[in-house]
């Protein structure tokens, strides 16, 4: 499928708050590459792509993933939703037909983050956090950062989102806690 055809597929498949997110994750993470010298075209598809399949049922979700041979860990099972970025890399080759493994594990990880995270993969998790309708408590310092320093920015954005999740008791991931740990030692060449 070319842009015109997935951008059509995807307007039809989320809702229009989901879609209209999505356009601004592409609008954030095509400045973030510009920025970071990362292939424009790779950010601007797997931004596209990134919540393909955001707007699954977890039943569904589960069962995509158990057909597809996706690893569900005990905290993805709980909370299925977690899965649409795994679910979603292999609908980007399946549905999409995008065999790009960059874009593939951009969409995989754009919620919890992973070890070694590319600068593709941090393009698409920050463009995620800091679109333009995101407003919630830190944002604002994360946006400042991410125009000078990716990885201090998506530090900050793990951080941030740690901090939620625990306060609202809800589950975290360990590829989470695995990618901001991942970066602080990297950042501070512990």
């Amino acid at each position: 499928m070319n842009w015109t055809e997935i951008t059509t597929d995807l307007e039809n498949k989320l809702s229009s708050k989901r879609f209209h997110h999505t356009i601004n994750v592409v609008a954030a993470a095509e400045q973030l590459a510009s920025r970071f010298e990362v292939d424009l075209n790779q950010a601007r598809l797997a931004a596209l792509l990134h919540d393909c399949a955001k707007n699954m049922p977890d039943e569904k979700l589960l069962g995509y993933a158990k057909k597809h041979q996706i690893k569900v860990d005990r905290v993805s099972r709980h909370d299925p939703q977690l899965l649409h970025g795994p679910v979603g890399a292999v609908l980007v080759e399946e549905r999409y037909g995008i065999t790009d493994v960059a874009i593939q594990h951009a969409v995989c990880y754009h919620t919890t983050g992973c070890k070694k995270m590319s600068t593709l993969d941090k393009i698409v998790y920050l463009a995620d956090y800091i679109e333009k309708d995101r407003s919630f408590p830190g944002v604002e310092a994360i946006r400042a950062a991410a125009k000078t320093d990716l990885d201090q920015a998506v530090i900050l954005a793990l951080s941030n989102c740690i901090c939620h999740v625990v306060k609202i008791g809800a589950l975290l991931h360990k590829h989470t806690l695995e990618a901001r740990n991942d970066l602080l030692i990297k950042t501070r060449n512990l």
